[in-house]
């Protein structure tokens, strides 16, 4: 075999120098190096936003789900006080509100 080694081989060397006890590398796997660092921040980066978005989503949702259960709060207090042969207070407002949605719909 020669002794001579080849050159991506020898490109790719790390070594340890044991008087500072530090590794030393050839500058390809420097550069490796370098490069995997540099996707790794930006991986970390990429978790960050996206983590972000979704707190941001949640919290809309959140939002969304408070406003639905005072509605459905308010419409079960309509019913109850419908069934008690009493008007509830923005109801008839509602029903007009309904009926012009109603005909404008049936006009189209």
């Amino acid at each position: 075999m020669s002794s001579a080694t080849s050159p991506s081989r020898e490109a790719n060397t790390v070594s340890f120098d044991k008087v500072n006890k530090v590794l030393i590398f050839s500058a390809t796997t420097a550069a490796k190096l370098e490069r995997s660092r540099q996707s790794a921040r930006e991986c970390r980066a990429r978790k960050k936003l996206r983590y972000q978005y979704l707190e941001e989503l949640v919290t809309e949702r959140e939002k969304a789900v408070i406003l639905l259960r005072k509605e459905l709060d308010k419409y079960r207090l309509w019913s109850k006080e419908l069934d008690e042969g009493k008007i509830p207070e923005g109801f008839e407002a509602f029903l007009e509100t309904f009926f012009e949605l109603d005909s404008i719909k049936t006009e189209q």
